[in-house]
């Protein structure tokens, strides 16, 4: 039994310990706290409104028919690896209903009560045998509720929970609980633990907005001492003052206790005192990051002649940290180069109701890929999930659920916004003040992007509460700097936006160079600009991300543009993407951190791109956590001091070339590689990254080795990649990084295999009104300028057909250009739109042409106006083999 009422204890309320019950003289009034975990015997029902509160929260309801839930429970889940939404999905917003019946003899022992909600989505209602006791606003922080004298000690009670994750909207009840917008979903339900906790008359405070009432600091920290001042909230609800000790150890990692300090207070009656107590701890063991990260625990006990009150617990770590703007992050007087990723708290199948089995595994994921820092976005996550930070040494950003906008038109935030966002601030730093892995505190996330992108107008600036949130975060906790996220400064510039640099101590720059905007070589000048721009401010890229869709496939990720809100997101572009903007990062030391955007794919209602639907696919790891994306192992090639060897694109099984380009990532100086065992040589690994160009493939399955020694021992990677037979001849989807097959079987493969150009996309307007016999698909894209191919092919004679659609834009009309093999010229000015009759419709032509040396070269030069092709077919000019 006690190991269940740790166990659970843990997951309800992690900064506090249950405490062995002592005898006492008079039953009313127990020794210690007692917690009891209520996870389980809830009955569940959505009504989608709010209904008859008077009724269903009533003692005397039936509620036999509603559905039984145990603990963590949602009614949402959603995100789906399909093209379409299925009926097994909820994405239901609105009220759900939940009823506990407890027992008056389950209640545990106190004279006083409180019940304690680890988190409610979104605003929460909460009666007690009928009378309504308490009201939260808020998805993310624990909140408790003084029950004292409403519970029955020798009858039923009745718990009823009203909770509403509705969409804010004028007039709804969620209108001014932030955060109004995001790219991800407000899950409604008793989606973390609940208990009831149980003390006596004199106590440590719960009422402190959920923290633990014990907050502790080290103002002075050196090799030989390290000074620590302990906060306490004790809280007499007894009509007459007591004199009480009270008592504050430290005990080491092995329990062994290493400081401690005692005093008598006397607690005024009817009253909360707030007392400081100051320890020596000498010869501090430091907490330091994932190399060390050593915890001690400080136990505060209240007592009386001897007999424990209360006692609360809490994690120390000593430590120092600080942000240079020009040098990055030290941690205990030592530069750390902060890199590592961020999370949303939800999974695929259970929405935010995830288990700590769940949480335990993520971290796992995370330490496995060599991170050294998590960005807790955008909103507070669960009180176990930081302990797991404190334990893996990760340094955090925590941060306040401010996202997006500060009101829902063009004015500005409403005061009962503005408190709210208090509120959740306070609650967020309260609760999580004592974790040392806690290195700075987020007061908003892109909160001027819905004016950004015109939806919000000059009205709605988010400056005001942006200071006022950083104002009180420094009243709260003078011991942190405060940091938030800008999504938009030079990147929106014909927009009038508001400057929030150097409103926080530090900034996060959300930054996409090369996915929804710009080139992805840009990101690095960018960061120069910022960092000449604002001198004194930190400046870190708080996130840095593109999809990656683990069953789209190119062979070229610079064969087509990308479609950031469509389709296809192949797995192969995030990869480069991220190959190319890390280096950018890694070699400024200015930027004091940087996270991935995201460590998982994650839920979005208004995401349906890639292989998903109400999915963000910027995950390393999918959604169900089982499938690590290759840029998870580029990053841990980076990042991890274990041995890596990856050979990227293992899911490409089926390929569409018998050639290849074979990417491996491995910490180590080379890679050795074998074809179907035969010896491909030693490839140099440069920036972690070892690469073979234009490998081929046999007919068939090929198995590819790639092999490197770490001191005594060699790690080996293998894929099996099926190749068809060159012999047969090839397709090109022209500027498009997808492939697809023809009417007649026939595999037209991404674009590849092309020198210069630049790929293009068809809009949906242009695809409608395009005709021509060409398949459709052929005619959503092309590539366009000067270029030509160089295609790998057996020696001989080879039909091509070329397929060529104008798309009637610039300034040249008609473009001509001409088409070269091998020096030869095949067609000469030749005109496609004249040739197809009109723009948007499509036109082939047809030559014999001959390979040699395994190549077959072709050219397209313009005449007047860029050169255009979206389409190549390449058969033998003899029968296809038989086999």
């Amino acid at each position: 039994m006690t190991k269940f009422l740790l166990a659970a204890l843990l997951l309800a309320c992690t900064s506090m310990l249950p405490t062995t019950q002592a005898t006492v003289s008079t039953p009313a009034v127990e020794s210690g706290r007692h917690v009891r975990p209520l996870m389980t015997h809830w009955r569940f029902r959505y009504t989608g409104h709010p209904g008859d509160a008077h009724t269903l929260a009533g003692a005397a309801f039936d509620d036999r028919g509603w559905q039984r839930v145990t603990l963590p429970h949602t009614w949402n889940h959603f995100g789906e690896y399909t093209t379409h939404r299925t009926a097994g999905i909820d994405m239901r917003q609105g009220v759900g209903w939940y009823r506990l019946h407890l027992p008056g003899a389950q209640l545990p022992p106190g004279a006083r009560h409180y019940l304690q909600f680890d988190a409610v989505g979104n605003v929460a209602d909460v009666w007690v045998n009928g009378r309504h006791v308490g009201h939260h606003a808020g998805a993310f922080s624990r909140f408790r509720i003084d029950v004292t004298g409403l519970l029955h000690h020798h009858a039923d009670n009745v718990i009823a929970v009203r909770a509403d994750n509705s969409k804010p909207a004028p007039g709804s009840r969620t209108e001014h609980v932030i955060p109004l917008s995001g790219d991800f979903f407000i899950h409604g339900g008793l989606y973390r633990g609940v208990s009831l906790i149980g003390v006596g008359e004199q106590h440590v405070d719960l009422m402190d907005f959920g923290g633990p009432g014990v907050y502790l600091t080290t103002p002075d920290v050196d090799d030989a001492q390290a000074t620590l001042r302990v906060r306490s909230r004790l809280r007499n609800d007894a009509n007459r003052a007591r004199q009480v000790d009270v008592r504050a150890v430290v005990r080491d990692a092995q329990g062994r206790i290493v400081a401690s300090a005692s005093e008598s207070a006397r607690l005024p009656a009817q009253a909360t005192t707030v007392r400081t107590t100051t320890l020596t701890l000498p010869h501090p063991h430091r907490w330091d990051g994932r190399r060390d990260p050593y915890l001690y625990r400080v136990t505060l006990t209240l007592s009386e002649h001897g007999r424990i009150l209360d006692r609360v617990s809490q994690p120390l770590g000593v430590r120092t940290m600080r942000i240079d703007p020009d040098r990055g992050f030290f941690l205990n007087g030592r530069h750390l180069a902060l890199h590592g990723v961020s999370r949303h708290q939800d999974r695929m199948g259970k929405g935010w109701a995830v288990s700590r089995a769940d949480e335990d595994q993520d971290m796992a994921l995370i330490e496995d890929i060599g991170a050294n820092t998590i960005r807790m976005a955008h909103y507070q996550q669960s009180p176990h999930w930081f302990q797991l930070a404190d334990r893996a040494g990760m340094v955090v950003w925590a941060e306040a659920p401010l996202v997006n906008a500060v009101s829902l038109n063009d004015s500005p935030a409403d005061p009962a916004l503005i408190a709210n966002a208090r509120q959740q601030l306070t609650e967020l730093i309260r609760q999580n003040m004592n974790h040392p892995s806690v290195a700075v505190w987020g007061i908003g996330n892109e909160t001027d992007l819905l004016m950004a992108t015109g939806q919000l107008g000059a009205k709605a600036d988010p400056v005001p509460v942006l200071r006022d949130l950083q104002k009180l975060a420094h009243r709260l906790d003078p011991t942190r700097p405060t940091t938030l996220a800008d999504c938009c400064e030079e990147v929106a510039p014909k927009k009038v936006l508001p400057d929030v640099t150097g409103i926080s101590d530090a900034i996060g720059y959300n930054r996409y160079f090369g996915w929804y905007y710009g080139q992805v070589s840009d990101l690095g000048p960018y960061l120069d600009t910022m960092h000449a721009r604002h001198p004194r401010q930190p400046i870190a890229v708080s996130e840095l991300g593109a999809g990656g869709a683990v069953s789209q496939h190119t062979d070229n990720p610079l064969g087509g543009p990308i479609d950031t809100e469509g389709r296809p997101h192949p797995e192969a572009f995030e990869t480069w993407w991220h190959e190319k903007t890390w280096p950018q990062i890694a070699r400024r030391p200015f930027v004091w951190a940087a996270w991935v955007w995201n460590m998982f794919d994650f839920s979005s209602p208004i995401r349906h791109s890639g292989d998903s639907t109400d999915i963000n696919d910027k995950g390393l790891v999918t959604f169900d956590r089982k499938i690590r994306k290759d840029a998870f192992y580029y990053y841990q090639a980076q990042w991890s001091s274990q041995p890596v060897v990856h050979i990227t694109q293992h899911r490409y099984v089926h390929r569409d070339y018998a050639f290849a380009d074979v990417h491996v990532f491995a910490n180590a100086p080379a890679v050795d590689l074998r074809l179907n065992g035969r010896d491909l040589g030693t490839v140099p690994c440069r920036n972690k990254v070892c690469v073979r160009r234009n490998v081929q493939l046999s007919p068939g399955a090929n198995m590819l080795r790639a092999s490197a020694r770490f001191g005594n021992r060699t790690v080996t990677d293998r894929v099996r990649w099926i190749a068809p037979d060159a012999r047969d001849g090839v397709g090109i989807n022209v500027g498009d990084l997808a492939g697809f097959v023809d009417g007649q079987g026939f595999r037209y493969g991404s674009d590849d295999a092309f020198i210069g150009g630049t790929p293009h996309r068809f809009s949906d307007k242009q695809q409608k009104r395009s005709h021509g016999d060409a398949p459709v698909a052929m005619r959503a894209g092309y590539r366009e300028g000067r270029f030509g191919y160089a295609i790998p092919l057996p020696n001989g004679l080879w039909r091509v057909t070329l397929t060529f659609v104008d798309p009637g834009t610039g300034k040249h009309a008609p473009r001509s250009f001409d088409v070269r093999a091998d020096g030869h010229t095949l067609l000469s000015a030749f005109e496609p739109a004249r040739a197809a009759g009109g723009t948007l419709r499509s036109v082939t032509r047809s030559f014999v042409v001959r390979s040699s040396h395994g190549r077959l070269h072709l050219q397209f030069v313009p005449r007047t106006g860029p050169a255009v092709l979206s389409g190549i077919r390449i058969r033998p000019v003899h029968s296809p083999r038989r086999t």
